[in-house]
């Protein structure tokens, strides 16, 4: 089972759309059957999940969506898009209690984790309803959370990022081994599926 689609709730369907427009989320869709009725269908920069909002698309008040989880691997990157976008994100914070976060402002440290590990990082911002999002940073996924079979980079920063560490990891193995390894290309491949899903070991032997 896929999730595929989150349904948002709006109060204003042209002014939704021209914000997560203008945040370079793709259009997917914009379709009105008649006139009580329209589907808008959006998907984040390299996600493969969408979001869906429109008229009479769900029960739910417009703005009571919160917790709404993107992820991204530098996020303070992500912040400056976002404020480019128009979406006036939070500050970079950490969570006090070192394990995802609290509920709203609670327990929120400034700045990202001090130790930058994957998953510590995270920043908030407001769709114009007050649907609430969160940024999390992820860099190095905890084992078996990817299929390996659908390993995959979010954009050519992220693969080039990746490939880069496989260098250096591919160098601290050659340093070890003594030797020359013809078959770097292999091992860069199996090192950035290990990466992204998360399984062990992260170098190849």
């Amino acid at each position: 089972m896929k999730l595929e689609v989150v349904v948002v709730p709006v109060s204003d369907v042209d002014r939704a759309k021209d914000f997560y427009t203008a945040l370079g989320w793709r259009l997917d869709a914009d379709v009105a059957p008649d006139r009580d009725f329209r589907v808008v269908q959006v998907t984040p920069p390299g996600s493969p999940a969408s979001v869906i909002f429109g008229t009479a698309v769900t029960e739910q008040a417009p703005g009571s969506a919160r917790g709404l989880h993107l992820i991204v691997s530098d996020i303070e990157a992500a912040h400056k898009e976002l404020a480019r976008g128009g979406a006036d994100p939070s500050e970079v914070f950490h969570d006090a209690g070192g394990v995802f976060h609290h509920a709203g402002t609670d327990a929120r440290v400034s700045g990202p984790d001090p130790q930058r590990g994957s998953y510590g990082s995270f920043l908030s911002f407001s769709a114009p309803d007050g649907n609430g999002w969160l940024l999390q940073e992820i860099t190095t996924r905890l084992p078996g959370r990817l299929d390996p079979a659908t390993t995959s980079f979010a954009s050519a920063a992220d693969l080039a990022g990746a490939l880069r560490r496989a260098a250096a990891a591919h160098g601290e193995h050659e340093a070890r081994t003594g030797a020359e390894d013809p078959d770097w290309p292999d091992w860069y491949a199996q090192y950035l599926v290990n990466e992204q899903s998360g399984t062990e070991p992260t170098s190849p032997s």
